[in-house]
């Protein structure tokens, strides 16, 4: 059979796979059994041991259950509360008042959390019954919420950039680098958008609150210190050189722990339950990765990433004209797949013709990142509509239509990537060592 045939084959069985509600790994491997089974004389069963026990054994991964780690004590100590009490003086003078706590707040915790999903439930959980006691729209609570909540993946330490070096072979330490202007200024759109609808509604923001003096603010914003610096810990010895992300994630969670100890928010209960919940979030992204890994090299052997990538080359599309065609296929994926599944399963098909195109992998990877945020508020399966649904009790169309702004802020985003590339690639070039 010829690699068309192939092709609608491995899409076919894809489906099937993932309709069926079989976990992403097995679905992944499975499909790379079948296209080397039917398409291929290789002996299936060696590929599939070597290629798994590779992907398993990959030292850059070990920093991947470090960096989840830290971001779970963190998530269930009191360090992450102490956050409101910091953030909320500085606020109250701008259009939104304290509803850019929500931005802030998930830009602060993404810097040591890494994921997402955490970043949003755990300033939501802080800030939503304060916001609402206070009077503040819900929808725009939520909406801040499930946009900056995707801050997580795209401010370092990522586990999806993680996830993305390992499988594109890009430096880890050059991503995390590489990620840090663009998510301040996609945070800076995001307050942005807050100020400007608060202008337009001025009777759904409540009233400035009692002015606090500078001595009392200075006083409150002691409680934010701790997580500074232990952001200027893990990122400062990555940019100057000093630690690889792997050594840094230790010192991330060294960090950590002695901060909830310091703090009297450490418990035995609350260590196991932090080492039990990286331990299961390692596994699954883990498992995910090691199927990806024997796709990948299947799709090789099939010859359907070649064969794709010349069919898009002969479309001659321009770099942009790619770039718009990728955006739209991401985001018809995001509405059924989750981020770090979206990146393992297209990364063997799409990366070829983006080096082809001349597009830089580093840039790629930031781009591909924001790409998933979008995936992150899409509904039916974006998993920080999922969060914010439980912990609100809207419907998950409701809270996607609240986070549609900060969705359509984030195609913004990627434009503004193409124009200003530098956005990525400047931090990196100044990187020690």
């Amino acid at each position: 059979m010829d690699q068309t045939t192939a092709s609608i084959v491995v899409v076919v069985t894809m489906l099937l796979m993932l309709g069926t509600g079989i976990w992403v790994a097995l679905a992944l491997a499975g499909v790379g059994f079948v296209a080397m089974a039917l398409f291929t004389t290789r002996p299936v069963g060696m590929v599939m041991a070597t290629n798994i026990w590779g992907a398993s054994t990959s030292w850059t991964l070990t920093a991947l259950p470090l960096f989840i780690w830290m971001g779970e004590i963190l998530f269930r100590t009191r360090i992450s509360s102490d956050m409101f009490k910091g953030l909320a003086p500085w606020t109250g003078w701008l259009p939104g008042r304290l509803m850019h706590v929500n931005i802030v707040g998930c830009t602060i915790f993404a810097a040591v959390s890494g994921s997402s999903a955490a970043t949003a439930a755990t300033i939501g959980r802080m800030t939503i019954p304060e916001l609402t006691r206070r009077g503040y729209d819900p929808m725009m609570i939520v909406g801040t919420l499930a946009g900056a909540g995707t801050l997580g993946l795209l401010i370092p330490p990522s586990i999806i950039m993680i996830v993305y070096g390992v499988a594109a072979d890009v430096s880890i330490a050059r991503l995390f680098i590489a990620g840090v202007i663009p998510g301040i200024v996609l945070t800076g759109l995001f307050m942005l958008y807050v100020g400007g609808w608060s202008l337009l509604n001025p009777g759904r923001v409540p009233p400035r609150e009692a002015r606090q003096s500078f001595a009392e603010k200075i006083r409150d914003t002691g409680s934010l210190i701790p997580v500074m610096l232990l952001i200027a810990a893990v990122l400062g010895s990555i940019y100057a050189g000093i630690a690889t992300p792997t050594e840094a994630a230790g010192i991330g969670v060294l960090g950590s722990l002695v901060l909830a100890l310091l703090t009297g928010s450490m418990s035995w209960a609350t260590f196991r339950d932090s080492v039990m919940g990286a331990a299961h979030t390692s596994c699954m992204i883990g498992f995910i990765l090691a199927g990806a890994a024997f796709l990948t090299v299947a799709m090789g052997y099939t010859g359907i990433p070649r064969l794709l990538a010349e069919w898009i080359t002969s479309m001659q599309l321009s770099t942009a004209s790619l770039l718009v065609v990728l955006t739209l296929f991401f985001i018809v994926m995001g509405c059924f797949l989750d981020g770090i599944s979206m990146v393992v399963l297209t990364t063997s098909v799409i990366l070829p013709m983006v080096q082809n195109a001349g597009i830089d992998l580093l840039w790629f990877g930031i781009y591909i990142i924001i790409v998933v945020e979008m995936a992150q508020i899409t509904p039916p399966v974006g998993f920080n509509l999922f969060v914010l649904q439980s912990m609100t009790g809207k419907s998950i169309f409701a809270v996607g239509r609240a986070s549609l702004p900060f969705f359509m802020l984030m195609i913004l985003m990627v434009a503004l990537l193409w124009i200003f590339p530098g956005m990525v690639t400047w931090l990196p070039s100044l990187m020690i060592g």
